[in-house]
């Protein structure tokens, strides 16, 4: 746990994203069992909450070049050798997938006595929602049979750690939200067995580590607690992050030094202080405070995304006057030593931290507070810019939005649940593919959700989680998660795995159809569409009494997207069934739905109630005659009365208007992200204030909308192996941008003038495709053009 400062860097330098997952694993250890073991602690309870300290001496008479080592946890943990941390993990799974991790320890070996450590923790019932488990449990497996002697078994030394204790019990009460991302921690640093992960510590009252069963892979063995599987993303690294300024404090004097880390703020004897420090931007990170001395003294940091008001609002975001800090937070207590790092076991989300500190009778040195950022490697490769420079903030608070949310998962939101919800995961996937070219994250999503499918053939709403929940208009987000593969990336072995259970998901709706009116019936579960609308929870209207127009026409869409696949591999038949069912269910809809005084279409065929949302869907379904499409649009963006869309729906409002003809009025639809910027905030939130979450990456669509919808960029055929481009400036006189493809990098400058579009658009290899404007159309082909219509 006592980390300098040279080792943090040289932590930050070596795990490089991607670096690890590039290595090749022995062919023998993807099949059948692994000669290593899963160990635990004896006498510990197996299930319960738990920190344990696994150690291994190994000596060497020569470092090789490379020593790949390959290890797993249960729930997680860090990895050690010779005093240096390696890396983290496993990436998170089910029991049928549980990941490890592949790294080459080789430069941080030496000749001689090395020792290989690990932490790990077992968080119990208290564990995040997305964590699944069996039981404490810790493997690692060495690539070559020269160095089995190293493999996980009874020789391993482990020690329950119990200076740690879990804090923060009640964050969803405190916040007045759902809360899901799990608890906090308290480490007494007079319980903690300091210097544990170095070689010279000594373990000789440690006892013996037990055997819990042999580790195996996935497609083998029998009564597997856990089947493991390789990882397929990248390790993650870790980058100092530092705080941008102090915004109160109760001490006597910290100067600005203190944030640069150059300057030790001392706390006397028998005193509180209170120092709230601002990040700037909203960030995910573990934090670390180093301090010397102050034995018995409690510190406590509490993380927040803005503080709150006495009404229990954050206003704007900037403001700290008469506001409080609420939320998660970690607790340590000192033991009197000298340099002792401190850092909770799982990342925090902020941009608040408030550190409180109640001394004893030895004043505390606080030497260093900070930040160790890490997520998804994702990479900025895509760009933007335009006329309106205020475009330029939308895009880059956008862009880390994104980035926040994505994890060993697509989290839905860094700081309340870190799930990964189809929902979200739908549109945090094309702004990945868009903007950093990255599929990886995206394939990971696909296939857990194809993961968690239940008897019924619906996927669950979130996964992996350790609690069910089913929201049946997210497995079909599912089924189009997999069409928006298809059309952007060319891997047909990938695609075509998912089509029985494709088949399943449809099915299901299937049998929920009412055949008298054509239109989905009464559905179970929970029938989730968008906030602030339809009673509170989001359920649309006729969802659970039958006749919901939003759902009936989601899925009819959604048809459409499986007869792509179907007819695309090989299923003509399954194509036509799936077109000929979402014709049927369009033309029903429309009939009971469709009000041509209100040129709106109806949440229910008793007209009661209207939103936006059944209105996008019946552009995007096709459910439309065509010359109501633009009268349609237009009502939907005129009528207030309508149930309104929050920033989720706005990427389907978004869709509609492109597939409507009318995606120049997109660029007007900004409204919402001027505000939240306004607000000060740093990501984009949840939903419109009162908002819970100040980061969801669902909010982030216009860094996919910028260049899908503005620029126009978008695959004409499968694997993006042709492209549209149709710019749609609205009120933009000039924009340029470049995007990655699979072929390279597309490049477009474009500048109106009046009617007429000119510009410039390089394309990579052969690609080829159309340009559209005003009802005009330029052939285009590989490499740089001008263009002039």
């Amino acid at each position: 746990m006592k980390l300098k400062l040279t080792v943090l860097v040289l932590w930050a330098w070596y795990c490089l994203p991607g670096k690890a997952q590039d290595l090749r694993i022995n062919p023998a250890l993807l099949k059948g069992y692994w000669s290593a073991s899963w160990i635990s602690c004896p006498g510990a309870p197996q299930r319960e909450y738990g920190i344990y300290h696994f150690r291994k001496n190994y000596r060497l008479d020569k470092v090789p070049s490379t020593f790949l080592v390959h290890v797993s946890a249960d729930n997680r943990y860090r990895l050690f050798v010779n005093g240096r941390p390696v890396c983290s993990g496993p990436a998170r799974g089910d029991l049928f997938n549980w990941y490890f991790e592949t790294v080459d320890i080789a430069p941080f070996l030496q000749k001689g006595n090395n020792l290989i450590a690990a932490l790990v923790w077992n968080m119990g019932e208290l564990a995040p929602v997305a964590q699944i488990s069996n039981q404490t449990g810790f493997v690692l497996q060495v690539d070559s049979p020269k160095h089995a002697e190293l493999n996980s078994d009874s020789t391993w030394k482990v020690f329950q750690d119990s200076a740690y204790r879990p804090t923060s019990l009640n964050n969803g009460a405190w916040l007045q939200a759902y809360y899901a991302a799990g608890v906090g921690d308290r480490i007494d640093g007079r319980l903690y067995p300091w210097d544990w992960e170095q070689p010279a510590f000594d373990d000789a009252r440690w006892p013996r580590a037990t055997e819990v069963c042999r580790a195996v892979v996935t497609g083998y063995g029998t009564g597997n607690r856990w089947t493991l599987a390789p990882r397929d993303i990248p390790v993650f690294s870790e980058t100092l992050t530092r705080f941008a300024a102090i915004r109160r404090s109760s001490a006597d004097s910290v100067p600005r030094a203190f944030l640069q880390g150059t300057h030790t703020v001392t706390i006397p004897a028998n005193r509180t202080v209170k120092i709230l420090l601002d990040r700037g931007v909203y960030t995910l990170a573990y934090p670390e405070i180093r301090v010397s001395g102050g034995k018995a003294a409690e510190i406590t940091l509490t993380y927040a995304e803005a503080l709150f008001d006495k009404k229990h609002q954050k206003g704007n975001r900037n403001e700290i006057e008469g506001r409080e800090i609420l939320g998660n937070y970690d607790t340590f207590i000192a033991d009197g030593g000298t340099g002792r790092t401190f850092r909770p076991l799982w990342i925090r989300a902020y941009r608040y931290l408030e550190l409180e500190v109640h001394t004893r009778e030895a004043p505390l040195e606080i030497h260093d507070l900070y930040g160790m950022s890490t997520g998804y490697p994702l990479t900025m490769k895509a760009s933007f810019a335009s006329n309106d420079p205020s475009l330029q903030n939308i895009w880059q608070v956008g862009w880390r939005t994104a980035q926040l949310c994505a994890g060993d998962l697509y989290y839905d939101c860094p700081y309340y649940e870190q799930l990964q919800y189809t929902g979200d995961s739908r549109i945090q996937s094309l702004i990945s593919l868009y903007v950093s070219g990255d599929d990886r994250l995206m394939r990971k999503a696909i296939t857990d959700f194809y993961h968690s499918r239940t008897p019924e053939g619906l996927t669950q709403s979130h996964y992996p989680a350790n609690q069910l929940q089913i929201i049946p208009t997210f497995s079909l987000f599912w089924v189009s998660m997999v069409h928006d593969y298809w059309m952007h990336r060319r891997d047909d072995a990938f695609v075509r795995r998912f089509l029985p259970a494709i088949a399943e998901v449809l099915s299901w709706y299937q049998t929920h159809t009412d055949p008298g009116s054509g239109m989905l019936g009464s559905m179970t579960w929970w029938n989730f569409v968008d906030w602030d609308n339809f009673n509170g929870w989001g359920i649309a209207p006729g969802a659970e009494d039958g006749h919901s127009a939003i759902i009936s026409l989601q899925y009819a869409a959604t048809l459409q997207q499986a007869a792509d696949l179907m007819a695309a591999y090989d299923k003509p038949v399954q194509a036509r069934a799936y077109l000929a069912a979402a014709g049927k269910i369009n033309r029903a809809t429309y009939q009971l739905c469709f009000d041509p005084k209100k040129q709106e279409i109806a949440d229910t065929p008793e007209k009661k109630t209207f939103s936006q949302h059944a209105g996008i869907w019946a552009v995007l379904s096709g459910a439309l005659p065509a010359r109501q499409v633009r009268p349609v649009m237009r009502q939907l963006l005129s009528d207030t009365s309508l149930g309104q869309v929050t920033f989720f729906y706005r990427f389907y409002l978004a869709q509609a208007l492109v597939k409507a003809g009318m995606a120049d009025r997109y660029y007007g639809s900004l409204g919402p992200w001027r505000k939240m910027l306004a607000l000060g905030l740093t990501t984009f939130a949840e939903k419109p204030e009162p908002a819970r979450s100040d980061c969801h990456a669902w909010s982030a669509s216009p860094n996919y909308d910028f260049l899908a919808t503005i620029c126009g960029i978008r695959p004409a055929s499968p694997g993006f192996r042709t492209l549209r481009i149709e710019p749609a400036l609205g009120g933009l006189q000039e924009i340029s941008a470049s995007m990655p493809h699979p072929d390279g990098m597309i490049r477009v400058t474009f500048q109106r003038h009046g009617a007429h579009l000119r510009g410039t658009v390089s394309l990579p290899g052969a690609l080829h495709g159309r340009l559209l404007w005003k009802n005009k159309m330029i052939a285009l082909r590989g490499g740089a053009q001008k263009i002039s219509i």
